[in-house]
C-alpha cells in the first residue's frame, strides 16, 4: 500500500472537458490519482498514468485496460460487478483509507443524474469523516459544509454561489459579503432561495447553527 497522501484526485467515467481537466491536474498538482473504472480512458488518451485503478471494468475499452495492465507502478483494486456501491464510491472510499484530507472528484457529473446525485451524497459522507471533498467539472465546484466557511472573491470558482440544504433544514444562516445577504435564516428542503447568489465583497462569509449545506460555485 502507498504512503498516506493528503490530496487525491478521483477520475470517474462521466463527461470530462479535456482542456479543463488537463489544466486542473496541472494547477492542483495532485500527488496521487485514482481512476474509477472507465475514468482510466481519459487518462490513457492524454498519456497519463494513474497511481491506482478501481472498478469492475464492465464499461472499459479492453484495449485501454490491457495497456494499463502491462504498466508497472499501478495498484489495482478489482471489484465484483454485483456490488452495493458504484465504482466512484469505491474509489472515493479507497482515497479516504489512504489518508486523504482532500479529495477532488472529476468525471462525476454528466448525463446520468442518478450518478451525479449519488456523488453529491458522497461529499456529505466524506464531510462526516472530516475530509474536504469537491465534485468538479468545467462549470461547477460542489462541496458540502458543516461549519462556517469563507469563499474569497479572488479565488472563487465562478460568478455564482448557490446554497442548498443537505439532508434536512439548516438553521441560523447568515450571509455576509454577498449580493443577497441573510440574517439568522432557516433554509428548508422545499425552497430555492439560496440559488445564484454572488460575492460582492472581498469574501463571502457563510455561517449557520445547525445542519449541512451544499455549496455550488458555478459559471455559465
Amino acid at each position: 500500500m502507498v504512503q498516506k497522501t493528503k490530496k487525491i484526485l478521483v477520475i470517474s467515467g462521466g463527461a470530462i472537458e479535456a482542456s479543463f481537466m488537463l489544466k486542473y491536474i496541472e494547477e492542483q498538482q495532485f500527488r496521487y490519482i485514482i481512476a474509477a473504472d472507465s475514468g482510466m480512458e481519459f487518462l490513457y488518451k492524454y498519456g497519463k498514468k494513474p497511481d491506482m485503478i478501481v472498478g469492475d471494468f464492465d464499461s472499459v475499452d479492453p484495449a485501454v485496460l490491457e495497456a494499463y495492465r502491462k504498466m508497472d507502478g499501478i495498484e489495482w483494486k478489482v471489484l465484483r460487478p454485483e456490488k452495493d456501491d458504484t465504482d466512484t464510491e469505491s474509489a472515493v472510499q479507497t482515497a479516504a483509507e489512504l489518508g486523504a484530507e482532500e479529495i477532488h472528484i472529476v468525471g462525476g457529473t454528466g448525463s446520468r443524474l442518478d450518478h451525479m446525485l449519488a456523488n453529491v451524497y458522497l461529499l456529505g459522507l466524506l464531510r462526516e469523516e472530516g475530509i474536504s471533498a469537491y465534485l468538479v467539472d468545467a462549470h461547477n465546484r460542489v462541496q458540502v459544509i458543516d461549519q462556517r466557511t469563507v469563499i474569497k472573491r479572488e479565488t472563487q470558482y465562478g460568478k455564482y454561489v448557490s446554497l442548498l440544504p443537505f439532508m434536512g433544514a439548516v438553521e441560523g444562516i447568515t450571509l455576509k459579503g454577498m449580493k443577497y445577504p441573510l440574517e439568522d435564516y432557516t433554509l428548508d428542503h422545499c425552497h430555492s432561495i439560496g440559488i445564484s447568489n454572488e460575492i460582492t465583497g472581498e469574501q463571502a462569509e457563510i455561517e449557520f447553527r445547525t445542519g449541512r449545506l451544499v455549496v455550488i460555485e458555478s459559471k455559465d
